[in-house]
């Protein structure tokens, strides 16, 4: 199945456009772990951090500066959003993702847990993970 298109979009939920493959960084994670994650792929745009499923944070690369110490835990850098949750409008997911360089957003749901993620694909024209 093809992915969904930015285009169909309208009256479908967060959820129904989340990619929920994911990769996630616990908050004592070391900037040098993160470094070497962010080197390793293009699509790595956007660490997700959480503790026993809570979300605790995001960051991308440039929130970790050059100087920062590698063992220094990311938490400590992390910004906490902005987030969506799953049953808000995709077109609000699609939105905060664009408003980011990442073009992406984290899905936290109501207790605080960590669902997954809106990412827009590097044409900006669907979500990634869908389909």
């Amino acid at each position: 199945m093809a992915r969904t298109t930015l285009d169909q979009a309208d009256g479908l939920t967060v959820a129904d456009v989340t990619h929920p493959r994911i990769t996630v960084f616990s908050g004592d994670a070391t900037v040098a772990e993160l470094r070497e994650w962010f080197a390793v792929k293009e699509s790595h745009r956007l660490a997700l951090l959480a503790d026993d499923g809570r979300y605790v944070g995001c960051l991308v690369a440039e929130d970790i500066g050059a100087d920062a110490d590698p063992v220094r835990p990311v938490r400590e850098l992390a910004r906490s959003g902005p987030t969506v949750a799953p049953g808000d409008p995709a077109r609000r997911g699609e939105e905060l993702a664009l408003s980011t360089p990442a073009r992406r957003v984290p899905v936290v749901d109501e207790a605080g847990r960590l669902v997954g993620i809106v990412a827009i694909t590097p044409d900006l024209r669907g979500f990634c993970g869908t389909g």
